[in-house]
């Protein structure tokens, strides 16, 4: 099922569906192919709502993660949501936490998978290498637990990325920015529910980082994905959002 992808200003995104407000946000090469899986699945009960952040055309010096959450925090005015459970993956799970520590009275629950925030491998320990198509093919499959996942397109995806000289600066900037905005001292401030739903191989944002959450946030719950690498809602779509389902009817019948 195609999506339209709605402009206002400055702002690209896709809502689709009624009801309460399901906001996608998604990692450093991410993009709606990440969700596609959520958004088939939940838009018939929820406004799902995906902001295309734009990571590759902000100015250098606003390419940062506290700028993405500036750039989120001025869509959610814009577009008048009061009451959202955001689920945020690897990059955009970090967003995630810090727009909730900013707002959060906005903030009904949270869904955190592969997020940073406390701890990253980037892409297997290092920038990809320009122009080196097989090594970008390998950090690429390195993001799953079955590498197959790692289809020709994302591959083709992230080669392009790595080899537009602009796109590359403003990753690089935005992962240094990433390691700078440590959260651990922070987290207790959150106490809405949160789950998290993580790859029990995820090589990048492992295991234990997701305990470590855990026992950070004061109300979270912890769900480890079997087989699954750093991005379970692409790897084990099925799964995912059997458990995030499961989460959001336990929020409405506590609501």
């Amino acid at each position: 099922m195609e999506f339209t992808i709605k402009q206002e200003g400055k702002f690209k995104y896709i809502e689709e569906g009624e009801g309460e407000v399901l906001m996608l946000l998604h990692g450093l090469f991410g993009a709606l192919s990440n969700f596609r899986g959520i958004l088939d699945e939940f838009r018939n009960g929820y406004k799902v709502v995906i902001p295309l952040l734009p990571i590759y055309e902000m100015p250098i010096l606003d390419s940062t993660v506290i700028g993405l959450v500036k750039h989120v925090r001025q869509f959610v005015d814009m577009r008048g949501y009061d009451s959202m459970t955001l689920v945020g993956n690897s990059l955009g799970g970090h967003i995630a936490q810090l727009y909730a520590l900013e707002q959060p009275h906005k903030i009904r629950a949270m869904v955190l998978t592969g997020s940073s925030g406390l701890f990253e491998d980037s892409l297997g320990g290092g920038y990809p290498k320009r122009g080196d198509y097989e090594y970008i093919k390998d950090r690429t499959g390195y993001t799953f637990y079955d590498p197959k996942v790692a289809t020709k397109e994302l591959v083709d995806e992230i080669y392009e990325i790595c080899n537009n000289r602009g796109k590359a600066i403003r990753i690089i900037s935005m992962a240094k920015s990433a390691m700078r905005e440590n959260l651990a001292k922070l987290l207790h401030r959150l106490t809405m529910p949160v789950l998290l739903i993580w790859g029990k191989e995820d090589k990048i944002t492992p295991a234990f980082v997701a305990e470590d959450f855990q026992r950070l946030l004061v109300n979270s719950e912890l769900v480890l994905v079997e087989q699954c690498g750093h991005a379970p809602m692409m790897e084990k779509p099925f799964e995912f959002n059997r458990i995030l389902n499961e989460f959001l009817q336990k929020l409405k019948v506590a609501a």
